[in-house]
């Protein structure tokens, strides 16, 4: 029996009962083919279940009449192995998708035919005639794999922020958002779901509604530090007003947000910077910004973008977002790293670790949460209110989950001494025990949650994922304070607590049971055993004992309940080394030679990596492989990953570094040491390897 989607005005509903899953957007084409299933398992690992992605028309049809589906392009082969992977896909479709594009994704022989009279994102006969042939062409690639026919696509995405950024508004809008439903379905995307991006006045025609929100706003004009951001207020409001802020368009929804969940599908995974705007996103910026849509009654966590990646090569042009094709702002030519949780390269950050404490709690008791709706305390806090603490409750008058937020990015909140949390019940309340929560806290409770057989009155906890096997289940929890669990007529369920630094690095893996592992790279099931990703000496916790052990590990010892396994080879690194080879005040240039081995280059694709880590002061870098530019990069004040796996292992590399100078008009967090006035230099390369 296929399984049924749909959704009421609370929550998102899979066969009959309420659904809270997890979507991160990842590009295929921008990434590498041969790396995907390893990418979309980590997606997996970290708590996704639903990937989002823009299918992009100008990669798919750069020259008009010439459709590409080959390589990085394969879209019939992306979305089978999503399937195989067990996740569920949304295709955005656009035909229009901003994306950090060039055009917004159009290509450029779509744009000449709007400056030659057809009118472009409207119910124009042309232009839906060539909407209608691209689509097609897209469909020919996923014919079989819609849900009605057993596949893993369940949702698709009409337009972006149509009405916000270009085409028609009012009811004209309304009309074309109508008019390409109408046409995805008769072309055969017959999905349970179709929705539109509904922030800044979007139009979103029968679709439902998506939000969004960012840490913050890397298009915004301005070059000197931003108010403080309103992402970090639980309030109802919904639409992200920073979103687009370049635009100027009017106007908060242009629908009834009581007859529609409040889902997100471009929640900030991270950030990607401008040239003259380079904002890093960090985890905890992430993990609050998280925590505060869950206070506010979101039921769909979506990350816009959860794997970042590079923009690939075009045949006539470059393909990124820049000035000179009208749009407002330039990015890197190929760099789409955006500081995401999985990276340009496919190393984890603290973002994924952030969202998979969430991410891991959803799975196993989100159908719980996402029906609550929000009552929120002080709604109308300001955010550049440093003294209140945001708080709200997510319940149904017997049983919920106290939320409070003590974190404002790039501000510092006050402290606050013995607050006590109450529960709000049809009959009274739930009363804490008072709780000291200091600057950049915050996270949730839960209070009359049923555990099996037990009800756990409340905690200073927070639950993170339940363990089964041998008949038996486990309870995890996590945090930093003392918990405190208290239950309902003594009957207690079987707890384990860990610190939030452990579960930053928990997993759980289902193998011939539930395990816990503590691992600070990512861990995953593939093929019934357990996959572990780490240095050659790599060291994992895991409750309770392995059945069968991971390939190349061996059980050390004991901490506490867990089993102490570790994997030591016996490898030699690669090891790198750089000098200047000429260089201006305008320009520095270094190559970079990489020696292997014993000749051992590694196989990317069978687990093992070399990782260069850049780090520079500059305006920005440019690295090439022999005449090929492989990448480019906008400085931050970050180490810069480059994996060498991705490219074939080269032997050496060359580094262009572009000068920064004390006057440039650009809003940076950190800036470099100056040397007369300017920065333009390649200080340390270091080298990792990953194994797996």
């Amino acid at each position: 029996m296929n399984t049924e989607y749909g959704y009421n005005s609370r929550c998102l509903m899979k066969d009959g009962m309420p659904w809270f899953p997890v979507m991160g957007e990842m590009h295929y084409t921008r990434y590498k083919a041969k790396l995907w299933e390893e990418s979309l398992r980590k997606m997996k690992a970290g708590g996704v279940s639903v990937v989002s992605t823009y299918v992009i028309w100008l990669h798919h049809e750069e020259e008009k009449g010439i459709f590409d589906f080959s390589g990085c392009r394969d879209l019939k082969r992306y979305v089978e192995l999503c399937g195989k992977a067990g996740l569920k896909v949304f295709l955005r479709l656009g035909p229009w998708v901003h994306g950090e594009c060039r055009n917004g994704g159009f290509p450029d022989w779509v744009v000449s035919m709007g400056k030659e009279g057809v009118k472009l994102r409207s119910d124009d006969e042309v232009y839906l005639s060539y909407v209608k042939r691209y689509w097609s062409e897209v469909f020919a690639q996923v014919k079989g794999q819609m849900h009605e026919d057993g596949g893993p696509v369940i949702g698709v995405q009409l337009e972006n922020e149509y009405g916000h950024v270009g085409g028609q508004r009012g009811e004209k809008g309304e009309a074309h958002m109508r008019t390409l439903m109408a046409l995805a379905k008769e072309i055969g995307f017959r999905v349970p779901l179709y929705t539109a991006t509904g922030w800044g006045g979007a139009c979103i025609g029968d679709a439902l509604p998506v939000m969004g929100g960012y840490c913050e706003a890397p298009w915004n004009r301005s070059v000197g530090e931003l108010s403080a951001n309103a992402n970090y207020i639980i309030s109802h409001v919904r639409n992200d007003s920073l979103i687009a802020c370049d635009h100027h368009v009017e106007g908060a929804v242009t629908f009834d947000e009581s007859k529609f969940p409040y889902l997100t599908a471009e929640l900030g995974g991270g950030i990607q910077v401008t040239s003259h705007r380079r904002p890093v996103a960090e985890g905890k910026d992430i993990g609050a910004m998280s925590t505060v849509k869950l206070a506010s009654g979101a039921a769909l966590l979506g990350y816009y973008m959860y794997h970042g990646g590079s923009n690939p090569k075009g045949k006539l042009s470059t393909l990124q977002e820049s000035r000179a094709t009208g749009y407002a702002n330039d990015l890197p030519e190929i760099n789409y790293d955006f500081n995401a949780p999985i990276r340009q390269y496919g190393t984890i950050s603290d973002n994924y670790k952030e969202i998979k404490l969430l991410a891991a709690f959803l799975q196993d008791f989100g159908s719980d949460l996402a029906p609550l709706p929000a009552e929120i305390e002080l709604e109308h806090v300001k955010p550049e209110d440093m003294h209140t603490l945001r708080k709200s409750c997510r319940h149904d008058g017997t049983h919920g989950y106290v939320f409070f937020n003590n974190y404002q990015r790039r501000r510092r909140m006050e402290a606050h001494k013995g607050v006590v949390f109450k529960g709000p019940l049809e009959h009274g309340e739930v009363v804490f025990p008072a709780v000291d929560l200091e600057s950049g806290a915050y996270g949730f409770f839960p209070y009359y949650m049923r555990l099996g057989d037990a009800v756990l009155v409340s905690a200073l906890a927070s639950p993170f994922c339940k363990l089964e096997g041998d008949g038996s289940v486990v309870y995890v929890f996590y945090g930093d304070y003392e918990p405190q669990f208290c239950w309902k007529d003594g009957r207690e369920a079987k707890i384990l607590h860990l610190t939030r630094e452990q579960a930053l690095n928990a997993w759980k893996v289902t193998l011939d049971r539930d395990y816990l592992v503590l691992s600070d790279n990512y861990v995953w099931e593939q093929e019934g055993k357990l996959a572990v990703t780490g240095p050659a000496h790599t060291r994992i916790l895991v409750y309770p004992e392995l059945s069968e052990m991971p390939e190349g590990f061996v059980k050390t010892g004991g901490e506490g309940i867990f089993g102490v396994y570790e994997r030591r080879l016996d490898v030699r690194t690669a090891d790198a080394v750089f000098r200047r080879v000429s260089g201006d005040e305008e320009e520095a240039v270094y190559e970079i030679e990489v020696s292997y081995p014993e000749g051992n280059r590694g196989d990317r694709a069978s687990g093992r990596d070399t990782l260069l880590w850049l780090t520079y002061a500059g305006f920005s870098m440019e690295i090439f492989c022999g005449e090929e530019k492989i990448n480019d990069h906008f400085y931050t004040g970050q180490q810069v990953p480059l994996s060498l796996g991705y490219f074939g292992f080269p032997e050496k590399l060359v580094v262009k570094i572009h000068a920064l100078r004390k006057d440039t008009a650009v809003f940076l967090e950190k800036w470099p040491e100056m040397t007369e006035g300017r920065a333009c230099r390649l200080e340390a390369v270091t080298v990792t390897e990953e194994y797996r």
